[in-house]
């Protein structure tokens, strides 16, 4: 059966079970928002950031982050230092603490075909880092065709020629680090692929690898007023298309600028529109009950601590333990 064929004789039956669902109603944007209640399934969140402590010593970084986190950012540490990876593997074990990611931020789709061959190689070599570290994921955004800027944007980063640019790099990542406790996983992005739930599907399918996974940032999906006014279905959507491969979580908040244009800014969690109440309910519902939500893209310590207390207030305030 082609897909056409498929689509067209399931589309009445997906529509009948939508209206029958009892826990979904339809807003006037289109974005599924769920009507929230308590889940006796849900589990405790592992919210975490960055450790504003040094990480010489694997077991003194350990025991500051536990202080305030259940998860963290891997810390430096090379590929072939073999003793300091053991070491932070154990430090993490004895404080209970999660390694939420090993970032590779890179330009993967750099014009230069030399520059983006080595660019491909060091994101190789941090997707076996993370996996020796037993971390949730090594990620990466997609990258961008401008010639300016290695984050975009660029015309042709929404395009069929980024997206097969981008599954070509994805496989070739996990083909040569074949990694087998952690994932590859690309950041959703405003300007490039993936921008919806829907396009991360359709790379998840098009890459076809066990290894691939799914990174979440909700905020780097408002990218019009439909969703920011909307941010609960857009949670939603997320965790609902892609749950099976979801493996780590950002935590930011995003605010309308006041401009003759349409203009969003990053700011910290409390100050903008994005529904936690939602986002943490359905990371405290999802099946990986390690499932990190990581604060990130904060100024200072301070601003990071105010971010924890946010969440921590709307944790509270929705039964839910961290």
């Amino acid at each position: 059966m082609d897909r056409r064929t498929f689509f067209s004789g399931t589309v009445a039956l997906a529509a009948g079970a939508l209206l029958a669902r009892p826990s979904t109603v339809w807003s006037q944007n289109r974005l599924p928002v769920r009507r929230q209640g308590r889940n006796e399934n849900q589990h405790s969140v592992r919210i975490g950031g960055p450790v504003f402590f040094s990480d010489a010593d694997p077991e003194q970084w350990a025991a500051e982050a536990k202080k305030k986190y259940r998860a963290v950012y891997a810390p430096n540490v090379s590929l072939d230092d073999k003793d300091r990876i053991k070491a932070v593997l154990e430090a993490v074990q004895k404080h209970d603490l999660v390694i939420a990611e090993v970032g590779a931020w890179s330009n993967m789709l750099d014009s230069d075909a030399a520059k983006r061959e080595k660019t491909l190689q060091h994101v190789i070599r941090c997707t076996v880092l993370a996996d020796e570290l037993n971390a949730k994921c090594c990620v990466n955004i997609a990258g961008s065709f401008s010639a300016q800027y290695w984050d975009g944007p660029d015309r042709r980063d929404l395009t069929r020629e980024h997206f097969d640019a981008t599954v070509e790099n994805v496989r070739k990542i996990l083909d040569a680090a074949k990694p087998k406790r952690t994932k590859f996983s690309l950041e959703m992005m405003q300007w490039a692929l993936p921008d919806s739930a829907d396009s991360y599907l359709k790379l998840i399918r098009a890459i076809n690898r066990k290894g691939v996974g799914v990174h979440v940032d909700v905020c780097n999906l408002i990218n019009s007023p439909e969703k920011m006014w909307n941010s609960t279905g857009v949670i939603n959507e997320v965790f609902d298309k892609l749950s099976p491969w979801i493996t780590s979580c950002h935590a930011k908040d995003v605010k309308w600028i006041k401009a003759s244009s349409v203009q969003f800014a990053e700011c910290p969690l409390g100050e903008g529109n994005i529904d936690y109440a939602t986002y943490l309910k359905r990371v405290a519902t999802h099946p990986d009950k390690d499932l990190p939500l990581m604060v990130e893209h904060m100024p200072d310590e301070a601003t990071y601590d105010r971010c924890r207390e946010h969440l921590l207030k709307i944790a509270s305030e929705n039964g839910i333990s961290l």
